[in-house]
């Protein structure tokens, strides 16, 4: 169980993030025409995913916005936005902000995402049942490069780190 903070109040997590050097879980995300992918369809890439709670509060649409402006700079990389949000407003969203760098997922068919991830909120916290803020980088093969649990869900991941990572 990981802990972050939430309205200055302790949080947990479903478990730890996958530490650095594993191959990264597989599981089932669907995309904005409602077909389902896996990680794997992105093998040969590195992966960014930019996990949150919802794309409707503010800053979980600035790490979209944010994401979305970094990840042309970033080689041979996708970056995931990854949410419990339903596809069509994830579409709406990025149709309504230009967003077109990035790629947004919904796990709202199946729990797989969160659950091999371990991101699920379970205490102290509103937003139980939703995701916490989390960065993983994985590699061209699905290793895990780097990894953040952002200790305070409302603040933005370290963009900094990931570019960094990923120069």
């Amino acid at each position: 169980m990981a802990q972050f903070s939430h309205r200055n109040q302790f949080a947990h997590t479903s478990g730890d993030l996958p530490p650095k050097g594993d191959h990264a879980p597989e599981c089932r995300l669907t995309k904005a025409d409602l077909t389902d992918t896996t990680l794997a369809a992105y093998a040969g890439k590195r992966v960014v995913l930019n996990i949150f709670p919802s794309i409707d509060t503010g800053t979980c649409a600035k790490s979209v916005r944010e994401f979305n402006k970094l990840a042309s700079s970033f080689p041979n990389t996708i970056v995931l936005c990854v949410s419990k949000d339903l596809p069509f407003a994830q579409k709406r969203f990025c149709g309504a902000e230009g967003i077109d760098q990035v790629e947004c997922l919904s796990e709202y068919k199946d729990q797989s995402f969160s659950k091999a991830f371990h991101v699920d909120i379970t205490d102290g916290s509103t937003l139980i049942g939703l995701m916490a803020r989390a960065v993983v980088i994985l590699d061209e093969n699905s290793k895990v490069l780097y990894t953040e649990l952002v200790s305070d869900i409302s603040q933005e991941p370290n963009y900094h780190e990931v570019q960094k990572i990923l120069a």
